[in-house]
């Protein structure tokens, strides 16, 4: 009888509640108003020859590298984030080993690594989910092989200073440090390049968020050449679509629009940090696209109440910690005007507040 590694019958698989999504999307944390006019323009000129190519992906990574400021050779393009996380663990961890996250956190994290047989040891965030640095050091161990940290952090939008990632770096020489940097453009600030410095350090970002491509699935692994290229060993050489690849080149060229959507981002996340804070209403200050409440039992509700009004928000009551607290993503100034009109009706029809007048 066919017989499965019990590391991955074990598995919590990760499940997004996807379904139906018409509406406003503020549940994923993707760009609401799409990609680049300039990738729609190319997605429009490409011939059935594209198409019938394999893909080859280092010209993209030429471009990629230039406009990040890294070699080639420290660089490698990935299939979304999801890649690179599975890269880094297919190739640093085996079982018995041992992985430090800190909960909550980007659930995949825990699904790759535990697919491996690697043991995950999940160390609680701190008090308003402040990042414990601390204890993740005190954890560290001669078995320990890998420290993922999202920073910013999703769910909770918050952020570990740089000069803590580089002491758990150099605590933990015979680990792979990989810090998730999904939110990056929604924050402005980067360890990258600091594999320069420290050799088991690692940088991934997305095309996903701030560039509006979630559905061609682009991401980016940086770190220390050498281990690149045994990382570079273990990929498929075709692991990104043509057309992806030929639509990045415009999308790193139009930074105008990118700066644009950003900028209407973080007006966003402030208003919305604002208008829930005037409620009373708890939150966690954030450096992503995004902000994290706590609803309490109201926050099931709160979920359906915005669905029947045109706009889709996250339950994250799931994730450690974080029971009755939603997601609420932020995006064009046009978005985030119809969200907190769509507040103002939803909240007092639930009782979380009192009817806004004026």
């Amino acid at each position: 009888m066919l017989r499965v590694r019990d590391s991955i019958l074990h598995l919590n698989e990760y499940r997004p509640p996807l379904g139906d999504r018409r509406g406003l999307r503020l549940d994923f944390n993707e760009n609401t108003a799409g990609c680049s006019p300039r990738v729609l323009a190319r997605l429009r000129s490409l011939q059935g020859e594209t198409l019938a190519r394999y893909p080859q992906r280092e010209a993209g990574e030429a471009v990629v590298a230039a406009h990040f400021g890294v070699t080639t050779g420290e660089l490698l393009l990935t299939n979304g984030t999801d890649e690179a996380i599975h890269l880094l663990c297919e190739c640093y961890l085996e079982p018995g080993d041992e992985v430090l996250i800190v909960v909550p956190t980007f659930a995949m994290f825990a699904i790759y690594a535990a697919a491996t047989g690697a043991r995950v040891v999940a160390i609680p965030a701190a008090a308003n989910f402040v990042f414990p640095t601390a204890s993740v050091l005190a954890a560290i161990t001669a078995r320990t092989r890998l420290i993922a940290i999202a920073n910013p952090n999703n769910p909770t939008g918050g952020f570990l200073p740089i000069r803590e990632i580089a002491q758990l770096a150099e605590a933990a020489p015979e680990a792979a440090v990989l810090v998730d940097e999904a939110y990056f453009e929604f924050c402005g600030e980067t360890i990258s390049p600091g594999w320069r410095r420290h050799s088991n350090l690692f940088v991934s970002r997305t095309f996903s968020k701030a560039y509006g491509l979630a559905g061609l699935r682009m991401g980016v692994l940086m770190g220390n050449e050498a281990q690149m290229t045994v990382l570079r060993s273990a990929s498929s050489p075709y692991n990104l679509n043509s057309v992806a690849l030929a639509v990045l080149p415009e999308a790193l060229a139009d930074q105008a629009y990118v700066a644009e959507y950003v900028s209407q981002a973080l007006t966003g996340r402030a208003e919305l940090e604002a208008e829930v804070s005037a409620y009373g209403i708890r939150y966690w200050p954030s450096r992503a696209n995004f902000v994290l409440i706590d609803l309490g039992d109201k926050s099931k509700s709160f979920v359906g109440g915005m669905r029947q009004s045109g706009i889709l928000v996250r339950d994250r009551s799931s994730d450690y910690g974080c029971q009755g607290c939603v997601r609420i993503t932020v995006g064009t100034r046009e978005h985030n005007r119809r969200l907190l009109a769509t507040l103002r009706e939803v909240l007092p029809a639930l009782g979380i507040i009192e009817r806004v007048v004026g």
